[in-house]
């Protein structure tokens, strides 16, 4: 069975395919259009389809749009109910759901030779869930979807049997734990259903001393749901504009509202886990990226193992409506990896540099090349293999430094445009990770936070964050192995096990994705050594 996965409605517009119930391409809309996130969340902008990325899917495979037996579309109009109804001020989302009604013709008509009677709609949290319990290695899980809104509600709880799902709880709007958050966010001068993290970040520089006054408005209640209604946030903290300092009020109200968060998902996690029983817990969901929260679950909640889906945002629920759809028919496969974007030969790389006219080398391994550069303290743009599905660079799209000198903190942030609270990630071999970070292992996907061992603090500055932790990369030789012999030939140069990755962007751009991106980016910031492939471009020498 051929399956296209669609996300379009709300925002981070995705496409993926599943053949024969296995997983052969999933994209973001935003790496082939470069407007991040591919759209804003609005109304007017529900009719825009992920029309590159689907077609890219499509190729991948060697199919055309009339060889589909489905397409799956991460929506069901028939169970939306007017914004009025739901609590919701959005005077235009009858455009939302007009658009959504009229899907399978504007998919038609973006995919020519697509029957449009071949289009499913798959409720939103549905999809969500499959994305996690579907695609997780467990058949069998408990499964847990948050995020700020579906058709009607904010959330589902159930179980997965056999990768079957059954509901247990959902809640309706307007309680929206994602809401709640994305509220804060603006009110702290960042963009909304856009720069969450960054308050999650922020959190670590204050304390909870507003989380009092926010249960009022935001605590799990006790029968699998929760409440979360609007925050007068004004009469709590003044508002921050875009691009003012931030205060340690702005940090204390983050705290908070961190804190709220964690909170309900452990009695949210604590009722499922005693209606369902069994030692996993699967997330999806865009509050499933808050990687302190998840932490948290695995450390307080009932569940042994807590799997997180890496493109748990909206961007997941293409993959997760496929999966969906396909399982009615087939068995389908766990996602392996999150490397399933595009990616290039080495001879189509070549033909890159050489259009682009910059002079570069072939050495005999590029893992050695790079070790070398971050040794000697230079930053490196590392583009190698098929693009990451989700929000975390994993290794295929990132910016690599030393983590033993503090001052690459502050260096990366500003080569990429970023807010100096912004805490870069450690990668480190998946056999080691327990020598220097403590919590849930591995952690591949980067979705937890660790405790950094006292004895490795000082010797990993750059990686840690003001409150003592890591958002980690656990990297596997045997699925990565070029990514692992970079990281052992930096350790043997430097006595390190851990390289410094962030995201291969600059500030407000999707991450890099194909060739051009990477050679935009790289003649844009200043990084020493772009890895393409097996190939190196050195600063010095296309700038001397």
């Amino acid at each position: 069975m051929r399956v296209l996965g669609i996300n379009a409605l709300f925002h981070d517009p995705a496409a993926a395919l599943l053949v024969d119930g296995a997983i052969v391409a999933a994209a973001e809309e935003e790496r082939f259009s470069r407007r991040k996130h591919g759209k804003r969340p609005l109304p007017f902008s529900a009719w825009e389809l992920p029309e590159l990325s689907a077609r890219w899917c499509l190729r991948q495979a060697g199919l055309d749009p009339a060889d589909l037996d489905a397409v799956a579309y991460s929506y069901d109009p028939a169970l939306a109910r007017p914004a009025g109804e739901l609590g919701l001020h959005d005077p235009f989302d009858h455009l939302r759901q007009e658009y959504a009604r009229r899907a399978p013709q504007f998919l038609a008509e973006a995919l020519p030779g697509l029957d449009p009677a071949k289009v499913r709609f798959v409720a939103h949290h549905v999809a969500h869930a499959a994305s996690a319990g579907q695609a997780s290695p467990y058949p069998d899980c408990a499964v847990l979807v948050l995020d700020g809104r579906g058709e009607c509600g904010s959330h589902l709880a159930g179980r997965y049997t056999d990768r079957e799902l059954t509901v247990l709880a959902a809640q309706r709007l307007p309680d929206s734990l994602g809401l709640f958050y994305e509220d804060l966010t603006q009110h702290l001068g960042f963009l909304r259903s856009n720069d969450e993290f960054k308050v999650m970040a922020l959190a670590s520089y204050g304390e909870p001393r507003l989380a009092g006054r926010l249960r009022e408005y935001v605590h799990a209640d006790g029968a699998g749901g929760f409440r979360a209604r609007p925050v007068p946030w004004s009469s709590l903290v003044p508002a921050r504009g875009a691009g003012d300092p931030w205060t340690r009020e702005h940090a204390d109200a983050a705290a908070s509202a961190q804190l709220c968060v964690e909170e309900v998902l452990l009695g949210l996690a604590r009722w499922l886990h005693e209606h369902t029983g069994g030692e996993v817990l699967t997330l999806a969901g865009g509050v499933a990226l808050n990687c302190v929260a998840n932490t948290r679950l695995y450390r307080e909640g009932p569940f042994r193992r807590v799997w997180v889906q890496p493109a748990a945002g909206d961007a997941g629920t293409a993959l997760g409506a496929a999966l969906h759809v396909a399982h009615e028919k087939e068995a389908v496969e766990a996602m392996g990896t999150a490397a399933l974007g595009r990616g290039w030969s080495d001879e189509e790389l070549r033909g890159w540099l050489e259009r682009a006219a910059v002079p570069y080398e072939e050495p005999e391994d590029i893992a050695e090349t790079v070790a070398e550069e971050l040794a000697r303290d230079g930053v490196v743009a590392w583009f190698q293999g098929r693009s990451e599905f989700g929000p975390r660079a994993l290794g295929h799209r990132s910016l690599l430094a030393h983590p033993g000198h503090v001052a690459n903190l502050e260096r990366l942030n500003a080569v990429k445009g970023r807010e100096e609270f912004r805490p870069v990630a450690p990668m480190v071999l998946r056999e080691r990770a327990a020598e220097l970070f403590e919590g849930p292992l591995p952690s591949p996907y980067m979705l937890f936070v660790h405790e950094v061992a006292a004895g490795w603090r000082e010797r990993i500055p750059a990686v840690v964050h003001v409150d003592g932790t890591a958002r980690i990369q656990t990297v596997d030789r045997g699925t990565e192995p070029l990514v692992a012999r970079m990281i052992e030939g930096f350790e043997r140069r430097t006595g390190l096990p851990v390289v410094v990755n962030t995201s291969l962007n600059t500030a407000g751009r999707p991450m890099v994705d194909d060739p051009r991106d990477a050679l935009e980016c790289f003649g844009s910031a200043p990084v020493d050594l772009l890895a393409l492939g097996p190939f190196a471009v050195r600063r010095k020498k296309v700038f001397a």
